[in-house]
Order: C-alpha cells, then structure tokens, then sequence
C-alpha cells in the first residue's frame, strides 16, 4: 500500500514512524510545508497519565520522551488573588518544538524521509497514493478537498486567545482570573522548561472590544497583558511567538474516510486546549490508524473503516467532555461571581467526567476543605 501522509505535526510524524517502524521497507511519504524549526506556541501539556499508552506498545518513544518534561500533581486557581489548590491533578509539559523535535529523529531513524518546506496545494500532487492521510491540522487541505463527503464541520467559539510564553516558572498547572476596567480575562499558564512556562490568555468577545485588541499590533498587545497578569508574571515578561489573537475552531467530522483519504488529529477533531489532551489524542489517533493498516495492509478501505471504528467511541466521549470544558470558559466571567471554593468545585466538574465520588478518592484535601465550607454555610 503506497502512504501519503500530509503534515509532520504530531500526528503525522508518529504515525510515519510506527508504520515505518512495523516494516522498513513500507512506502510512506510525507509532506510538511513548513521547516523543521517552525512551530507557534510554546509547551504542551499532558494529563499525568496520558502518555501511558507510551509505555507498553513503544517504550522508546515513552523513553526520549519523558526526560525531557516538566511534571508536578497540582492545579492552583488564582481567583482575583484567592489562591485554592486542588491536590492529586496531575500534568507534565514540554515544549513543543522539542516535542515535534524528538518525533522527527524517531520518524528518521525508522527511515521516515519528510519533505519540509515541500505544501502540497492540490490532492492531484498524492494521487499516486492508495491511501492519503491528512493530518494537516485544523485548515486541513485534505478535509477541505472532500468536505462534503467528511461532512466537516468548523465552529469557532466567541471567546478569544492568545497563545505567549514567560520566563517566569509555574510550580504547578496555575488558572489565574483577573478583572479590570475592560473585563475579565484568564490565564492558563504552566512551566514547559526549568526556565520557561506556556502562558495562554483567555477573554470574552466584549472585553476584547473594549480593550480596543483589534487596533493593537502583537507588541502592544503583550505590553497590555504584562499590566493585567503583572502580579502573576512578577516582573518577568511575556515572550511572544505569532501570539495573535484566535477563536477556538471545533473541528468535527460525520465520516472519517473520504474516498482514499483519512484524517488523523486537528484535522479529525479538536479538542479545547483547557483540557490538555491536542497532541494526546493526535499520537493516540496515529497508534489506532497503524493498527489498522497493520491489520489491513492491502486494502486502504477496509484500514479505514477498522480505524474508525476502533477509534471513533473513545474519541466521542473525550471530545465530549472537551466541549463541555470550553463551554464553561466561555462564561468564566460569570463563574468568577462565585466564592473561591465554589468556583474551584465548579472548574474541577465542567467537563462532566469527575463527580464528587470521585474527586474525593484523587483529590481528598481539596474535597475536605470544601466540604468544611459547605458546611459552615448557613
């Protein structure tokens, strides 16, 4: 089965590898349009377990991966300079060209050849393929190319971001929620590095209006964060790095195979970084997607469709539970009404997924102190 994989993100990186990996001598090809080097954001981060599904089926991976991050078992919410610390959460984080960095030497020393710097700009270009894999992201080509047949949607959110970094170093996974005269605004912020820390700033559609972002060019609208979140950062600056303004696109698909082309990651599905699962269920999708060529290594259909089918009920459910999140942040102002440890019970069930059974066995001392302030309400 000859491959053609658009895109050498995550995704498509390490589904190359593992196809590659399985048989050296598989006809795989991948195309990226950018460099190497070229990345916007800064760390990306993991839930504590996530990178589990590593350890058995490519403890190599697992291994060249893991030093190289940041780790810690704490979420801290900084309400307004209200601090509460939910225990037992944990994350790790590293950077993300590091990452793609890491990836890219697996891929070649599979015998993986990317061609970087090479777009392809028309589907024509991989019609050679019996199989073409888009894992090209959220503008995806190949989604594009077959949007009807994908029954692609794109939904973007009302709320707007802005992806930095800082110097300054978190200790844990920190929420900060700051007023001003503009609005509200939140930071997601989290240490990548020893000495670097992603910082992710969130504001609603209205906030962004009257802070008049839209007239700004990306210095001015740092200097205008480094004064909201000035006791966060505690004199360190933000760095920027293509850190413009976004809506959140919800990327879904009714189908996942479109004629001979199949998606994988962003460009299958997104999920909203508040939950810290992008690039986790991007290589999870690559790990089910070899599978299934493995298993069906001469009829792209049949790889495909076993794909899907494995793939599809697990994804569903965290996707799920990603769109819940970011409807949450969505009306975080409102929420920032609450007291400090409503407002805490509130972040830790958005999702759905965690009820107070639950939270109770992870996080105990967050629990016991909530549970002391319900009780001391009248």
């Amino acid at each position: 089965m000859r491959i053609a994989v658009v895109g050498a993100g995550p995704a498509g990186l390490y589904l190359s590898y593992l196809l590659k990996r399985r048989d050296r001598a598989a006809d795989v090809r991948v195309f990226e349009q950018n460099r190497p080097d070229a990345t916007f954001g800064f760390g990306v981060v993991f839930s504590d377990r996530a990178l589990e599904f590593l350890r058995e089926d490519d403890p190599q991976t697992y291994d060249a991966i893991t030093p190289a991050m940041e780790s810690w078992s704490d979420i801290t919410l900084d309400l307004e300079g209200s601090v509460v610390r939910i225990d037992g959460v944990g994350f790790s984080a590293v950077g993300r060209l590091e990452l793609l960095r890491l990836l890219q030497e697996r891929a070649q020393a599979a015998g993986v050849a990317v061609r970087f710097e090479r777009p392809v700009a028309s589907l024509d270009e991989v019609a050679d393929a019996d199989l073409v894999i888009g894992a090209d992201g959220v503008n995806s080509l190949v989604r594009r190319a077959h949007e009807v047949k994908f029954g692609a949607t794109v939904e973007f959110l009302t709320n707007r971001f802005a992806w930095f970094g800082t110097t300054k170093r978190f200790e844990t996974l920190t929420q900060s929620f700051r007023r001003t005269a503009d609005g509200a605004f939140n930071a997601h912020h989290y240490r990548y590095s020893p000495h670097m820390s992603t910082f992710i700033v969130e504001t609603d559609a209205a906030t962004w209006e009257r802070a008049g972002f839209a007239a700004m060019d990306e210095a001015a609208t740092k200097r205008y964060l480094e004064k909201v979140f000035a006791d966060v950062l505690d004199g360190h600056p933000l760095v920027s790095n293509k850190s413009i303004w976004r809506n959140f696109p919800k990327v879904a698909n009714a189908h996942w195979r479109a004629e001979n082309a199949v998606l994988v990651g962003d460009a299958l599905h997104t999920a909203h970084f508040s939950i810290g699962s992008g690039t986790r269920l991007a290589m999870e999708d690559a790990i089910a997607l070899a599978r299934a060529i493995d298993a069906h290594p001469q009829d792209a259909y049949a790889a495909a469709a076993a794909y899907e089918a494995a793939r599809r009920p697990i994804l569903d459910k965290l996707t799920t539970a990603a769109n819940a999140s970011a409807a949450w942040y969505e009306r975080f102002a409102e929420h920032m009404r609450l007291p400090p440890l409503e407002f805490a019970m509130s972040y830790i069930t958005r999702s759905g997924r965690v009820d107070r059974n639950r939270l109770r066995a992870v996080s105990p001392r967050f629990v016991a102190a909530y549970e002391a302030y319900e009780g001391s309400l009248p």
